[in-house]
């Protein structure tokens, strides 16, 4: 049992390496308290902001201790340092006692998220990130051409809202006309009066490039997070009760960066910034939980980076599965398991078109492992999974340390 009320000191010498990339258990993360500590990755796929050198009062390890995940950093030591070791059990104490520590933790993972969701985008879905409020209307035209009216009927409102006098002010208005009859969207301006807020089945909580003001906890049902990326709607999440969302416009005053729509009849809690700051100190649990949530999506979206790096299109499917697996916590047995998506979605999680998917499908069934089931993909041993991607993550190291040698030569 870990003590709440005590927290270690470690001591490591110059040179020691402090936690290892893709190392399991990762039960502990350390906040610097003399020394310096280097951060480095086994590949660097994205210029990240700050610096890879952390000085006293830096944090590292919080992501993949707070999700419970494999270490996706390695530090080691470059001076004699002292840390302080902190428990994923004791992260609701230190927090309660120390409210600026939990703030700078959610504050800098926040602004982490939206750079590497951002760079994801720009690499898998080859887009940019839109912020820019005119984007509202191209997401209800968008809509509207699907006729799902709810969305496109609140997406024109936003858009009158925040661009009053944009060039499609006029188009709008008409369109909102036309679809009235037919949308039932809720909570068009939001409501400073409603802690709690019941939508309806497939009508928008909030769209891509709204400004926003306010997170959400799912009390019930559940909630997707779409982006439209070139004229196509991209599922990136799919949330469930007790699940947190919303949080980036909240902790850095910018428009959202994706939409959120009630898949199936869902109460919120919804949350605003005075609010949330009674809740930091009032109720370190919900802190907690954000601080897990954060560090699950970053774990996620480190994994699904150095996806993009193997070049073997099939080895990127098989990578992308054993992904899946260690998000969610499945053992690698010689057990059968069915995901609960099919080919299409493993295509586009990987980035690839449809063009671009089919061949390195057509491979993947060849296996005799693998199979549809009701349009899921089923494996009937899951060691398959990891033994495959095994292989083609190793062919990548030794084709990669192959092409530094040829590099140095010339």
């Amino acid at each position: 049992m870990i003590n709440p009320l005590q927290l270690s000191l470690v001591n490591f010498r110059k040179g020691a390496y402090i936690i290892v990339e893709g190392k399991q258990k990762a039960d502990f993360f350390y906040i610097l308290r003399q020394g310096s500590v280097r951060i480095s990755k086994e590949v660097k796929i994205v210029d990240e902001e700050g610096s890879d050198i952390l000085s006293p009062g830096d944090f590292f390890g919080v992501v993949s201790t707070m999700s419970s995940h494999s270490h996706i950093e390695t530090a080691q030591a470059i001076t004699d340092v002292v840390l302080i070791s902190v428990h994923r059990d004791q992260f609701g104490i230190l927090i309660e006692k120390n409210t600026p520590v939990a703030m700078k933790i959610i504050q800098q993972f926040s602004k982490k998220m939206r750079f590497l969701d951002e760079a994801l985008t720009r690499i898998t879905l080859k887009s940019t990130a839109n912020d820019n409020p005119d984007h509202l209307f191209k997401v209800a035209e968008y809509y509207a051409r699907q006729s799902q009216y709810n969305h496109a009927y609140y997406a024109y409102h936003q858009y009158i809202k925040y661009c009053p006098t944009g060039p499609s002010i006029k188009v709008a208005r008409e369109r909102m006309g036309k679809i009235k009859p037919y949308s039932k969207a809720v909570f068009l301006d939001g409501s400073s009066e409603e802690f709690t807020r019941s939508y309806p089945k497939n009508t928008m909580v909030f769209s891509e490039c709204q400004p926003g003001q306010e997170l959400y906890i799912i009390q019930k049902g559940s909630v997707k997070i779409t982006k439209i990326v070139n004229d196509n709607e991209v599922m990136l999440a799919l949330l469930k009760p007790g699940d947190i969302f919303g949080e980036m416009s909240l902790l850095e005053d910018k428009p959202r960066s994706a939409s959120a729509i009630a898949h199936d009849d869902a109460v919120l809690l919804a949350v605003n910034k005075a609010n949330f700051k009674r809740m930091v100190s009032a109720q370190p649990q919900i802190i907690t939980r954000l601080t897990q949530l954060l560090s699950e999506r970053i774990w996620f979206i480190y994994k699904q980076l150095a996806n993009t790096e193997l070049s073997d299109p099939l080895g990127r499917l098989y990578h992308a599965l054993w992904i899946q697996l260690e998000k969610l916590r499945i053992p690698i047995t010689n057990e059968a398991y069915s995901f609960d998506f099919g080919t299409k979605e493993l295509v586009s999680m990987v980035g690839f078109s449809k063009g671009e998917g089919n061949t390195p499908l057509r491979e993947l069934l060849q296996n005799t492992k693998f199979k549809l089931v009701d349009n899921k993909i089923r494996v009937t041993d899951v060691e398959e999974i990891a033994k495959q991607a095994g292989y083609y993550m190793k062919m990548e190291k030794i084709s990669r340390a192959r092409r530094a040698a040829a590099a140095k030569r010339r």
